[in-house]
C-alpha cells in the first residue's frame, strides 16, 4: 500500500517531463515558430507543385458485348415433413410421429437466349503533367490524375505557370 503513492508521483513527473519535452515540437511545425525544427514537420495535405506542362483528356472507353440472358424459373414441388410430439412422463412417456406434406416452389436461373450490354474498359481521365515537381528540377514531366474542376484550371494557365493541387493518383 506504501508503494502507491511513490508511483503515482513517479508518473506525475514522467507527464510532466515528457510534456515540457513535447512541448517545443510545435515551433517549427510551421504555426508561428521558427527554428531548425521546419524540417521536420508534416504536410498540411498530399498537394504537389510545379510548372503546368500539358494537359491531357482521355475519354471513357466502353466496348459491347453479349452475355447470357438468365430468367428465374419456377416449377412446384413437394417434401415431406417429420413432426413429433412428446407427452407423459416416466415410464409412460409416449413419442407419436407422423408426416405432412408441403408445398413449395423450386426455383433456378436457365438461360433465354442472349442481351446485349455495354462495358467500361476504361474511366473517363484528366491529367496534368507538370515540370520541377515540388521544386526539383530533377522532376520534370510527371503526370498527375486530377479532379476535372483542376484539369480546367489548369488548361486555362499560360505554358509553364506555377500549379499548385491535390492530385487523384499518379501517372495517367
Amino acid at each position: 500500500m506504501k508503494q502507491r503513492p511513490v508511483l503515482a508521483g513517479l508518473t506525475v513527473m514522467l507527464v510532466a517531463v515528457l510534456s515540457a519535452c513535447g512541448g517545443g515540437a510545435d515551433k517549427g511545425s510551421g504555426h508561428g515558430g521558427g527554428g531548425k525544427g521546419g524540417a521536420y514537420s508534416k504536410p498540411q495535405s498530399d498537394q504537389v507543385r510545379g510548372l503546368y506542362d500539358a494537359v491531357r483528356h482521355l475519354p471513357r472507353k466502353t466496348v459491347k458485348g453479349t452475355r447470357a440472358h438468365m430468367v428465374k424459373e419456377c416449377d412446384p414441388a413437394t417434401r415431406k415433413v417429420k413432426h413429433t410430439s412428446r407427452s407423459g412422463s416416466g415410464k409412460r412417456k409416449k413419442t407419436r410421429t407422423w408426416y405432412t406434406t408441403e408445398h413449395y416452389k423450386q426455383c433456378h436461373k436457365v438461360r433465354k437466349g442472349s442481351e446485349r450490354y455495354t462495358r467500361v474498359v476504361r474511366t473517363e481521365r484528366w491529367c496534368v503533367r507538370l515540370d520541377d515537381v515540388n521544386g526539383k528540377a530533377a522532376k520534370d514531366d510527371l503526370w498527375f490524375r486530377v479532379s476535372h474542376a483542376t484539369y480546367s484550371d489548369v488548361h486555362g494557365k499560360d505554358e509553364h505557370a506555377r500549379v499548385k493541387f491535390e492530385p487523384r493518383a499518379r501517372g495517367c
